[in-house]
C-alpha cells in the first residue's frame, strides 16, 4: 500500500492530492480507483484510503478508517558525524525506519569530509529526500527533520536540551552502562545519542561531553560510523517500543 504525507486534514471525509505526489501514484505507480492508499497528515493523524478518482495531475480519495500512529514512544534525536562516501544516505534510511525522530549531522574534528556551504545546502536536499522516501517505505506517521549541519560545539548545546544524551565510546563499566541507561529510559523522555567519526571523536569533544552525556559501550567489536548508528537506534528502538 503506497504512503503520503500532506498537511492538511480531511474535508468532508475526503482529500485532494496534486503537486508531485500526485503526479507520483498517477503517473509511475499508475494508483486506479477502487486501490487503497495510507495518508498521513501534518497533525499526525493516519488514515486509510480508498482511491475515488484519478485526474492527470490530481486524484481525489475518500477515508475508510483512521489508523494507529506508528511513532515511537520518545523522541530520537541522532547526532551523527559525516562520513565519507554513501554512507550518511545509508545511516539517514535505516534510521528513519527504526523510528528516529530527528538526524542531525554534525562536523567534527575529525571527519574526513569537509562541506563548502554550496554542498552542505545540496547535501541537505538530499538528505531529507531520503528521509521521506523511507519514511513512505516504513509507513511512517511523520517524516523525520534533517537538521542543517552544525559543528560540535553548537551540535551539543543543542542536544543539551534533551532529556538523555547517550555517547558511543570507551566506557568503563562495558555493556553495564548501556544496560543502565536503557533501563532509564522512560515514556515521552527525549533522547539525544551521538555518533563519531571514522577517525573517532577528539579529545576536546569527549572533555565537552563528558559531564553531560552518558558514555555507554556498544559491545567489544570497533565498528563503523554507520554501524554505530544503526546499532544505537536499534537498541533504542527496542526500549521505546517496549514502553508502548
Amino acid at each position: 500500500m503506497q504512503q503520503i504525507f500532506i498537511n492538511e486534514e480531511p474535508v468532508e471525509g475526503k482529500f485532494l492530492i496534486s503537486g508531485q505526489d500526485a503526479h507520483h501514484l498517477v503517473k509511475v505507480v499508475r494508483l486506479k480507483a477502487g486501490e487503497k492508499i495510507r495518508v498521513s497528515t501534518g497533525g499526525g493523524n493516519n488514515y486509510i484510503c480508498l482511491v475515488e478518482e484519478t485526474k492527470d495531475k490530481e486524484l481525489i480519495v475518500s477515508v475508510e478508517s483512521q489508523v494507529d500512529s506508528t511513532e515511537l514512544a520518545n523522541r530520537i534525536y541522532l547526532f551523527q558525524a559525516i562520513p565519507k562516501g554513501d554512507r550518511m544516505e545509508t545511516i539517514i534510511e535505516k534510521c528513519v525506519e527504526l523510528g528516529v525522530y530527528e538526524i542531525i549531522p554534525v562536523e567534527m574534528k575529525n571527519c574526513i569530509v569537509k562541506l563548502d556551504d554550496k554542498k552542505k545546502k545540496t547535501r541537505l536536499e538530499r538528505y531529507q529526500n531520503i528521509a521521506k522516501a523511507a519514511s513512505q517505505q516504513s509507513k511512517r506517521s511523520i517524516i523525520p527533520n534533517v537538521h542543517e549541519i552544525m559543528n560540535f560545539k553548537d551540535a551539543f548545546e543543542y542536544a543539551k536540551s534533551l532529556d538523555m544524551i547517550l555517547l558511543p565510546y570507551e566506557s568503563k563499566n562495558g555493556m553495564k552502562d548501556t544496560f543502565d541507561a536503557l533501563e532509564e529510559i522512560k515514556s515521552g523522555r527525549t533522547i539525544g545519542v551521538i555518533i563519531g567519526p571514522e577517525g573517532g571523536f577528539d579529545s576536546s569533544e569527549i572533555d565537552m561531553a563528558k559531564d553531560e552525556a552518558r558514555l555507554i559501550s556498544l559491545g567489544h567489536r570497533i565498528l563503523r560510523t554507520d554501524t554505530a548508528a544503526i546499532c544505537s537506534l536499534s537498541m533504542l528502538m527496542l526500549r521505546c517500543e517496549e514502553l508502548q
